[in-house]
């Protein structure tokens, strides 16, 4: 290890390669942690991003978790494209749930493209259930149904925070560009010159040998690729949104709703979570619900985000909204949603409590 750090019982270690590993410095503690947490930066970005965020989880939850923070997709590479990124991902959970054998559980907290990153990679470490699992079923009905595993641990928590899950092109779904159409257009047609393939991937531009965009491609499993499985199996689902104030992804595509389905928020009167404005429980749906939703009616929609919408809604999510319309960091909830900075994004800690405060261990 290259640096290791021992922080109100909390140790943390640093690898050569920028991996960040958090875990309680109780020995009893660290023994009987048995859920691994893997924890996604954006892009351009590193694993000491969710820094804050892994501490707190150790400190809340020292003898269950174990944190990973991922550091295979680090500054430019995060460029590469989100496929590409997956296929890194996919390989270092298989290393760190190789080096800790007594892992029975496993969870992902990601940050803006990081959240498109775990969804391809859970589609890689999906395992179906066992045919013999399955036998065992059929002679007993009481028994629940068997699962299939990620990377062979029993996956609890999915979460994204600030995801463009809807890719980017919409109108107003990358705010700075103003939703003016011709700013949009443009940027869909030359943002593979500043963010090259991945950037191609979010602007759903990509056609990789025939295939429709990956965004969309994710929406069914696929020989190998068990993407909708690997997401089913999860038993939560989290989308954590900016309703305004974040320059880079918008609320739409981030909450995975359509413009008709954004709800009306108040400011929050909640003194444990002050920015949180708004929480929801969304049921799975069968795509034909929105089957009648004719894409004309929201002029900020197009097929292909209609569909996206669609195919994500055939999961259940929870969907909780935040805002820091009042903050003097307002400008930067892309970042302070993640309290990317401990010392500049302090305001977004009330988020960072509330996902462990209903994190299942």
């Amino acid at each position: 290890m290259e640096s290791a750090d021992v922080t109100n019982g909390v140790c943390s270690s640093e690898s050569v390669n920028g991996s960040r590993d958090v875990w309680s410095c109780k020995d009893s503690d660290s023994l009987s942690a048995d859920h691994l947490v893997i924890m996604l930066h954006g892009i351009l970005g590193s694993s000491s991003d969710w820094k804050f965020g892994a501490e707190q989880f150790v400190k809340r939850l020292p003898d269950k978790v174990f944190v990973h923070c991922s550091e295979r997709n680090m500054s430019k590479l995060t460029l590469d494209g989100v496929d590409v990124m997956g296929e890194r991902l996919t390989k270092e959970v298989l290393d760190v749930i190789q080096e800790k054998p007594n892992l029975r559980k496993i969870s992902f907290v990601a940050h803006s493209v990081g959240g498109l990153v775990a969804r391809y990679a859970i589609g890689r470490l999906y395992r179906p259930p066992k045919e013999e699992d399955k036998e065992d079923m059929s002679g007993n009905g009481c028994k629940e149904e068997p699962r299939g595993t990620i990377g062979g641990l029993e996956a609890m928590n999915f979460i994204t925070v600030a995801t463009p899950h809807l890719g980017s092109r919409g109108n107003k779904q990358v705010p700075f560009l103003f939703g003016v159409t011709a700013f949009e257009k443009a940027a869909s047609c030359v943002i593979h010159w500043i963010f090259r393939r991945t950037g191609r991937h979010l602007f759903l531009t990509d056609d990789d040998e025939g295939k429709p965009p990956l965004l969309k491609w994710m929406l069914e499993d696929h020989d190998e690729f068990y993407f909708m499985s690997a997401l089913r199996i999860f038993k939560r689902r989290v989308l954590y949104s900016n309703v305004g104030y974040d320059h880079i992804v918008g609320w739409r595509t981030s909450s995975i709703r359509r413009d008709s389905e954004l709800p009306k928020w108040e400011e929050s009167l909640n003194e444990t979570y002050p920015h949180i404005v708004y929480e929801e429980h969304c049921k799975a749906c069968d795509a034909d619900r929105y089957e009648n939703i004719s894409t004309e009616d929201d002029g900020s929609s197009d097929k292909l985000e209609g569909e996206l919408v669609r195919g994500l809604s055939r999961v259940s999510w929870e969907k909780v909204d935040v805002s820091f319309h009042s903050s003097r960091q307002r400008f930067a909830a892309h970042s302070v949603i993640q309290v990317k900075d401990e010392v500049l994004h302090i305001e977004g800690a009330d988020v960072i409590q509330h996902m462990i405060d209903h994190f299942l261990t």
